[in-house]
C-alpha cells in the first residue's frame, strides 16, 4: 500500500513514520510512504504557495497551482483510490472509516495550513475530507500521520500478532476491555481471578462483558 503525502513542512513529518510500527511495515515492503515538498510544485522565484485570500479577511490561503502540480505529476505516475483532505469540517475519522483504507492501494493526502487551501482544489481534485476530531491544529501534517498510523497496522503482517487489530477498540462497535500483565499480584492490587483461570471460554466471556460496561459507562453512543 502507498501513501503520497503533500505538505509544506515535510520534516514534522520524518519522526512519525521512522519508528516503531510504521518503520517495520516500510521495511517489510508492507506499505510505502512518500512526503513531498509543496514548495517543490511552486512555479514562483520565492517557492511561495500562499496568498491572500479573494474577497478580504484574515490569514493566507493555499493556492491552487502548487497541489495541482503535484497532484497531477502523481496521478500520471500510477491511479489512486482516494485523494484526501485533512480537515476539520471533514467526516470524523473513525475506525469503519481506517478499515475501508486498508483496503485500498493507492493514496494521497493534502496537508493544509494557514487559512485553508484553495477551495477548487476541494471541488476538482479531493475524494474524501477526514477529521480528526472538533478542534483546530496548526496544519494537516500530524492529522495524516494519524490516518497512515490507523491503516497501515490493520495490513497483513504488519502487526506480529494477526489477531491483535481485530481485538482493538471500536471494531467490535465496543470499547476494548481492560488488560493486565505480570505481576499477578502488585502491591495487594490482583488480576482478576478469571484472567488466571485458563478457562478460555469463561476469559472471553468476561472480556464481552467488561467491553459493554466500558462501552456503556464511557461511550454509551455506539450503543444507540
Amino acid at each position: 500500500m502507498r501513501f503520497d503525502i503533500i505538505t509544506v513542512l515535510p520534516g514534522l513529518l520524518e519522526s512519525p513514520f521512522a519508528h516503531s510500527i510504521l518503520q517495520r511495515a516500510q521495511k517489510k515492503g508492507l506499505a510505502e510512504i512518500y512526503v513531498h515538498d509543496l514548495r517543490d510544485y511552486s512555479a514562483n522565484k520565492h517557492k511561495s504557495v500562499d496568498d491572500y485570500p479573494y474577497g478580504g479577511g484574515s490569514g493566507m490561503v493555499m493556492q491552487i497551482e502548487p497541489f495541482a502540480n503535484c497532484i497531477e505529476k502523481l496521478q500520471s505516475e500510477r491511479e489512486y483510490d482516494e485523494i484526501i483532505f485533512m480537515t476539520p469540517d471533514g467526516v470524523t475519522l473513525n475506525q469503519d472509516i481506517a478499515n475501508g483504507l486498508s483496503l485500498k492501494k493507492n493514496i494521497i493526502i493534502l496537508a493544509g495550513h494557514y487559512k485553508g487551501i484553495d477551495q477548487r482544489i476541494r471541488d476538482l481534485y479531493v475524494t474524501k475530507e477526514i477529521s480528526i476530531g472538533d478542534y483546530v491544529l496548526s496544519g494537516g501534517e500530524l492529522p495524516a500521520a494519524i490516518v497512515v498510523d490507523a491503516v497501515v497496522r490493520l495490513l497483513p503482517g504488519v502487526l506480529s500478532d494477526e489477531t491483535s487489530a481485530l481485538s482493538d477498540s471500536f471494531q467490535g462497535e465496543l470499547l476494548d476491555a481492560p488488560v493486565y500483565s505480570r505481576p499477578a499480584d502488585w502491591r495487594g492490587h490482583k488480576v482478576p481471578d478469571v484472567l488466571l483461570s485458563g478457562n478460555q471460554s469463561k476469559i472471553e466471556q468476561w472480556r464481552y462483558e467488561q467491553s459493554l460496561k466500558r462501552t456503556q459507562e464511557r461511550r454509551p453512543d455506539l450503543l444507540e
